[in-house]
């Protein structure tokens, strides 16, 4: 899919979700997008046309790095909570909790019995999300080893994009093969019925990106009613008198 038509195809999506988050601020819901993969897999070109198309006002994007020195004194899943969205709003994540169970396992900042603990207490944690009503969609974008080095040359040599290339993505390219493991264990592990993985091949960016929209509007939008309420009746009468 190229040029016009993936366009149209993009735009088509793009409003389907604008009006899902009208509904849900409406109707005082709430959803969750989470958003894993590879280095330069597409997460941050998925999150840029979701925000463009969505108000502000209710939604948040959060981009999960290395936690806080005052973050490290909770329990680990401790900042997630803080961050689960309000009703009415739609909370995308850049990473996310699933960090535990990746970065911190594959670079040993976490003990393993404290990261294989972990794949339970997200279970859990994600649970109570799912039966307190909030939606939760989590992506996985999949890319192949010499697709993710084209991406990162073109990134180096463009003066502008140049500044996207550390020295951690370089060293996280040396260990694809634990992360490989890694990212399987955590499909397998932690993709209930109630909260599955959805992998995406992202090898074609706007591909990757149509399909990304189609889960995230199949998991947000299901049995969600996007009607626009009534007009109240004095509202009706003021503007039919004009």
């Amino acid at each position: 899919m190229k040029g016009t038509a993936y366009a149209k195809a993009l735009a088509k999506r793009q409003h389907q979700l604008s009006l899902l988050q009208h509904a849900y601020a409406r109707q005082g819901r709430s959803a969750v997008i989470v958003l894993e993969g590879w280095d330069a897999a597409g997460k941050g070109g998925v999150i840029r046309r979701i925000a463009w198309a969505l108000d502000p006002r209710t939604l948040r994007v959060w981009s999960i790095g290395a936690p806080s020195v005052e973050e490290q004194r909770e329990h680990w899943i401790q900042r997630f909570w803080r961050r689960v969205p309000r009703g009415g709003e739609i909370a995308v994540f850049d990473r996310s909790w699933y960090g535990r169970v990746l970065v911190e396992r594959v670079e040993g900042f976490a003990e393993e019995a404290a990261w294989r603990r972990a794949y339970d207490e997200i279970n859990q944690f994600e649970q109570m999300l799912v039966d307190e009503g909030i939606r939760l969609v989590k992506v996985f974008l999949d890319i192949k080893p010499e697709t993710q080095l084209e991406r990162f040359r073109a990134r180096y040599e463009d003066p502008a994009k140049r500044w996207k290339i550390t020295e951690e993505d370089l060293r996280n390219r040396a260990r694809w093969d634990d992360y490989v493991v890694a990212y399987h264990d955590m499909r397998e592990l932690c993709s209930p019925p109630r909260a599955p993985w959805t992998r995406i091949a992202a090898d074609d960016k706007q591909e990757a990106r149509i399909a990304t929209f189609d889960a995230i509007l199949e998991a947000v939008g299901h049995d969600v009613d996007v009607a626009p309420p009534e007009v109240p009746a004095l509202v009706k009468a003021f503007f039919d008198l004009r």
